[in-house]
């Protein structure tokens, strides 16, 4: 994941139609890209950033686009940066897969296991350390479990897609047909190695291979990842061949065809990202992970 500056890219902090009457904002920390689905009954928001203070910004900035109150919010996965801002979108609804409801649900459960997320998310991002004493964890209140979706919301369709697990056990895909727009969560990230900490990088490439499933092969298609570029297809093709060569590499390794070294230097990525990559597969071919 890039750090909190973002990636200082050129275009402007503003609405981007991607697709009919569906919008995404580029917000500089984390260059992350928040979504906004316009509907006959309000907006349906994707992601709410990780803070109070960074939700209301969302939620001013979307009086460019419609006066209506927002009438969902739709999570893509639990971590703090897409969740943390839920609280202030109620009374909408709140949509997430099972798990990730879950995982949010054991820091409401355990304030002390709560404490300890916001000091450590307080020392890697000090930017926002003033803003967290205030956030009110709020997980989704309509479960989505691994058979995904159709929900129609203002006269239009939305699919919540689990395809397996990646980044988490519980990123949802989400795919608006009448548009021709896909939101892959961090699934998928432009411009930097997406975050493998709590990833399952044996099953990515399979994930993966679901969401480009999902993607027309002819005419222009929108894929939003969780951070950086709106992107495409051809995107969404290199991504899933450096899954392909991480989740290789970690089984040659695991075989003792090739050492972690060696490995590291093969990846596509820089040097720090592939180690941690690397070490996350052999983890999962152990069987140490959930």
């Amino acid at each position: 994941m890039v750090d909190e500056t973002g990636t200082g890219r050129r275009r402007s902090e503003a609405w981007q139609e991607i697709g009919d009457r569906v919008f995404t904002r580029h917000y500089r920390f984390l260059d992350q890209e928040i979504g906004a689905i316009l509907t006959d009954v309000g907006p349906v928001i994707i992601d709410t950033r990780s803070t109070v203070w960074q939700a209301r910004e969302i939620l001013a900035e979307l009086r460019e686009l419609t006066q209506q109150p927002v009438a969902a919010v739709i999570d893509t996965h639990h971590h703090f940066d897409h969740t943390y801002g839920n609280h202030e979108f109620r009374p909408a609804p709140i949509w997430g897969h099972v798990r990730c409801a879950q995982r949010i649900r054991q820091m409401v459960d355990n304030p002390d296991a709560h404490a300890r997320n916001l000091a450590e998310i307080a020392e890697e991002y000090p930017r926002i350390a003033s803003e967290l004493a205030d956030i009110t964890v709020d997980p989704p209140d309509q479960e989505v479990g691994d058979e995904g979706a159709e929900i129609q919301i203002g006269g239009r369709l939305l699919e919540l897609h689990w395809l397996g697990r990646g980044h988490t056990d519980n990123d949802l895909v989400i795919r608006i047909p009448d548009a021709a727009v896909i939101f892959a969560g961090d699934l998928l990230e432009n411009g930097a190695p997406p975050w493998t900490g709590d990833g399952y990088p044996i099953d990515w490439p399979a994930t993966t291979e679901g969401i480009l499933g999902l993607v027309p092969r002819s005419g222009t298609a929108a894929v939003v990842p969780g951070h950086g570029e709106v992107a495409d297809r051809t995107f969404v093709e290199r991504s899933l061949a450096e899954f392909a060569v991480l989740a290789d590499l970690a089984h040659r390794v695991g075989a003792g065809e090739l050492g972690l070294a060696d490995a590291i230097l093969a990846m596509p990525w820089p040097a720090e990202a592939a180690g941690e990559a690397l070490k996350r597969a052999l983890a999962q071919l152990r069987g140490d992970l959930d």
